[in-house]
């Protein structure tokens, strides 16, 4: 299971790469893999309000759909082009070109309320039974 260290997780298997006052984020290898292929994504406009832990959006794939749910409060500043029609990019490269969206942060503290790569790796083993 590949889980990069300069990211941080949430429980429900999103990741935030930190950049200057925005974020980029995404699903883990972990939950791409657990979805199967994905086929459809339901996402919000570009400047609508999000808020740490609840859903914005959707991810279908060819075996479950998924909320999406948002790692840090802001305001959705960049949804990935490349997603409209290729969703397939998140199963090649969930940490790469298959980022989501990209969100200007409104609390950055609540980057506390996140994993890091270890503690994410370990809660996935313990909730999942999964080895890294």
């Amino acid at each position: 299971m590949n889980i990069p260290t300069d990211l941080l997780y949430t429980r429900d298997h999103e990741w935030l790469r930190v950049e200057g006052g925005e974020g980029s984020m995404g699903i883990t290898d972990y939950a791409q893999g657990e979805l199967g292929d994905i086929v459809f994504l339901d996402l919000p406009d570009v400047g609508k309000a999000v808020a740490q832990g609840k859903s914005f959006g959707s991810i279908e794939a060819v075996k479950a759909a998924a909320d999406l749910n948002a790692p840090i409060s802001g305001t959705i500043s960049a949804i990935n082009p490349a997603l409209e029609h290729g969703p397939e990019t998140i199963n090649q490269s969930p940490y790469g070109e298959g980022w989501i969206v990209k969100i200007k942060i409104s609390n950055p503290a609540e980057t506390a309320n996140l994993m890091n790569a270890k503690a994410y790796g370990e809660w996935v083993e313990q909730s999942h039974g999964e080895s890294h």
